[in-house]
């Protein structure tokens, strides 16, 4: 891909009439930060704005300053409007959230295969819903299907051992403190292999 055309002059500076050049515009750092919040990389930002790799790159290290052409192709091919290009970035404020979840404090909310316990029931809008189960299943047929749901989940083994089915993968065997993490849209289940019921702490991510 041939490299885009580009002003080869540094940053651009906001200045006021009579003051002297007060803090730079780091138009490089927006754009990254943009990019960032997209959860994109360097290689998807150019095949979505058409500009080649290496000249994102630069622009974001504030090497050279883009063109309002380029400008333009960012813009359109990042999706949102021009003038956002120009904000400066926004301080990540303090939330200030907690919940702590005492031991057997947890909401209860039992199924045929599995018995889970809610945590951190207190806090609304989580981007993460934790939770422990213990696993009474034992056989892949008391499940009447796949279970599958929006997100990403993370699951820690406590106690005992269990077999984890996967609709793309073969089982397999975890035993207390092995782990995985998976696509939850995937079916997915587990069974205890174990005399006891296996003890899991789970955690799912929206």
């Amino acid at each position: 891909m041939p490299e885009d055309s580009y002003d080869e002059y540094p940053s651009l500076t906001l200045a006021k009439d009579g003051d002297q050049n007060i803090e730079p515009l780091k138009l490089g750092e927006r754009i990254k930060d943009i990019r960032s919040k997209l959860g994109i990389t360097l290689e998807e930002a150019s095949q979505r704005t058409g500009l080649a790799r290496s000249t994102l790159s630069k622009i974001e290290n504030e090497q050279i300053s883009p063109t309002f052409q380029a400008m333009q192709k960012l813009a359109l091919g990042l999706q949102i409007d021009m003038p956002q290009l120009f904000e400066p970035p926004r301080k990540k404020v303090a939330m200030a959230r907690r919940d702590i979840t005492k031991v057997g404090q947890g909401k209860p909310h039992p199924t045929p295969t599995y018995e889970h316990e809610l945590l951190a029931t207190q806090l609304s809008n989580k981007k993460m819903m934790p939770f422990k189960s213990q696993i009474h299943a034992r056989s892949f047929d008391e499940y009447g299907d796949w279970v599958r749901h929006d997100g990403e989940e993370f699951l820690l083994i406590l106690s005992g051992s269990v077999r984890f089915y996967s609709e793309f993968y073969e089982p397999v065997e975890l035993g207390e403190g092995d782990s995985v993490y998976y696509d939850a849209t995937m079916g997915h289940m587990l069974v205890s292999t174990s005399d006891e019921d296996a003890n899991i702490l789970w955690v799912t991510a929206k």
